[in-house]
């Protein structure tokens, strides 16, 4: 066991005492995705990553789940600009949601490596938001000034290319965000996580506060290398002799789609890409010297109808197995590009994402029905992690010895689970904080403090509606499980009578033709409220609504113990 860790500051006698630091999580603490914090100091604000997360099955209609930037809105003059860790969507996903609400004249600043700005760039492109922002791309091992915020960014190896951890100089010390990364010994580009930059700073400046990747804490061992992915598309590809070959993965996997494109090549096969993100981040990759496929050996998806079918490799988004997805249209038959046939050898060269083995099980099943060979991670060794293991966390801990730690990304038991490694790590038990979203921490001379909370819920986003909101989305999902009920009557509200109905329409409760029987009992439960309520004064309409939602409800919830939406419509007559 490792004695104590981290190094106490020096005394700053004579000096005026260090202003306090503050670290506000508004995304990405309890959850996968909607990464975002805010770092504080002498009040000028720094976005540390600004990330999406994508709808779990029971958000109907939902398209995205934003961070709240409430806390960001109110305080954007103090805004310096947002650094971001690399590219993937969880990072960087939502800044042109943050861009809107802080609607300020002056444009947001956002730092990172060239690859993450230029993925960031086309979500900023797509809703007409890239006028206000000023992207400065930042290179492995630059330091730079942003106001008071000084940062340095160090390689790190993640499963998209030209990732960073950042160390931020402040007035309370070095504070070291890991970003997403593993330490792959054999990167597919040969940048690896710089080891000895990271332990450079912890010897020299000493780690005051260490946040950390915590996606795979609760995991022992080491991560595989990427490389052992490419072995695997070697062999397969070598193998599906005169047969088509699609693989999926995520299309900000470049160092996937490199060893994927290099086995096509390998095995005498041209390359084409197939779903927009999948074609504009390869372009991007390939116009940066990141992704690097011959000209000759990628052709346009138009063309390869025409082609023999085992000189044929196809990159294809929907490893999710995301509605409209390229790979779901094809499983449907739907594609316009693409059908699958006997024999299509299919690899989903990914794991499903949290929440989406559902539809990950629809899709494989459905590729099957219609006749082609999956392989996925269950059957073949065709996905690695992008994320550190247990082994690589107490690297990171032993090298870095933090005197203060958080671990950040992962879902509570990750976060847990991490925590328990930095104290098993000689991390002294109180300097281990697991957070929630919303936690204002301080960083002082004392240490680290939980001093407060911001709002930091989910925002819905539902196309261009905007937030819908948790009361919509409620009542989608009672739409979803139960249904609705309309109930119109016509009233007359100077005799005191009913002269309409009731009518009731029903969608989503039961079958009108099959439950005659029971729309009657309704009709008749209705009427007798609202005869006993006209007969008792009551004539305004909101309590004539409460009378129907109420008599109807009662009866539907007796005879078939559900709760579907109840609206009344009561008409003037």
């Amino acid at each position: 066991m490792p004695g104590p860790v981290g190094r106490k500051r020096k005394a700053t006698r004579g000096r005026s005492v260090p202003e306090p630091v503050r670290l506000t999580f508004l995304g990405g603490i309890g959850e996968i995705g909607r990464n975002c914090a805010v770092l504080e100091i002498d009040e000028k604000l720094l976005v540390i990553d600004c990330g999406l997360l994508f709808p779990d099955p029971d958000m109907p209609g939902v398209d995205l789940v934003l961070p709240d930037f409430q806390f960001l809105a109110e305080r954007a003059p103090q805004v310096v600009g947002c650094v971001v860790t690399h590219g993937h969507e969880d990072h960087t996903g939502a800044l042109a949601y943050l861009i809107e609400a802080m609607d300020r004249p002056e444009p947001l600043t956002i730092w990172g490596s060239a690859l993450a700005l230029g993925i960031a760039r086309s979500r900023l492109d797509e809703t007409n938001t890239a006028a206000r922002a000023v992207l400065v791309p930042v290179g492995d091992g630059e330091r730079w000034q942003a106001g008071p915020f000084d940062i340095e960014a160090i390689p790190v190896t993640h499963s998209v290319p030209e990732g960073h951890a950042l160390v931020f100089r402040t007035p309370q010390g070095v504070i070291l965000h890991t970003g997403d990364f593993k330490l792959d010994p054999t990167p597919v580009d040969g940048r690896a996580t710089d080891l000895a930059r990271i332990g450079a700073v912890a010897d020299d400046e000493g780690i005051r506060l260490l946040l950390s990747d915590s996606t795979n804490a609760d995991e022992p061992g080491f991560t595989e290398s990427e490389r052992v992915v490419g072995a695997t598309l070697r062999r397969l590809l070598a193998a599906a002799t005169g047969e088509r070959v699609i693989v999926t993965c995520f299309a900000s996997h470049l160092h996937r789609i490199q060893q994927v494109a290099d086995a096509a090549i390998g095995a005498g096969r041209v390359v084409a890409t197939l779903g927009r993100s999948m074609g504009r981040n390869v372009a991007l990759a390939r116009a940066q010297g990141v992704l690097h496929i011959p000209d000759d050996r990628i052709v346009a998806i138009e063309e390869v109808d025409d082609l023999d079918p085992g000189k044929v490799c196809v990159l294809s988004t929907g490893s999710q197995g995301e509605p409209m997805s390229a790979l779901v249209m094809m499983a449907s038959g739907q594609s316009k590009w693409l059908k699958i046939r006997d024999g299509d050898v299919v690899v989903m060269s990914s794991h499903a994402i949290p929440g989406n083995e559902w539809a990950v099980s629809k899709l494989i099943d459905d590729l099957y029905r219609r006749g082609a060979d999956v392989v996925y991670a269950e059957r073949d060794a065709v996905h690695v992690s992008g994320h550190a293991r247990q082994g690589e966390l107490r690297m990171m801990l032993t090298l870095t010895r933090p005197e203060w730690f958080v671990p950040v990304h992962g879902e509570h038991r990750h976060l847990v689970s991490h925590a328990r490694l930095a104290k098993e790590a000689g991390v002294a038990q109180d300097h281990v904080l697991v957070c929630e979203d919303g936690n204002v921490l301080t960083l002082g001379d004392e240490g680290v403090a939980h001093t407060g909370d911001v709002a930091a819920g989910h925002v819905y986003v539902d196309g261009i509606a905007g937030d819908v909101g948790l009361g919509v989305l409620r009542d989608r999902r009672m739409l979803a499980e139960d249904g609705v009920i309309v109930v119109i009557v016509g009233v007359d509200d100077l005799a005191g009578e009913v002269v309409i109905g009731p009518e009731i329409v029903t969608r989503g409760w039961v079958y009108v033709d099959d439950a005659g029987e029971l729309i009657d009992a309704a009709r008749d439960a209705v009427r007798d409220a609202l005869e006993a309520a006209l007969a008792g004064g009551t004539r305004d309409h909101d309590g004539l609504r409460l009378a129907v939602r109420r008599s109807t409800g009662k009866l539907v919830k007796e005879r078939t113990r559900r709760r579907p939406m109840i609206v009344p419509v009561i008409l003037p007559v």
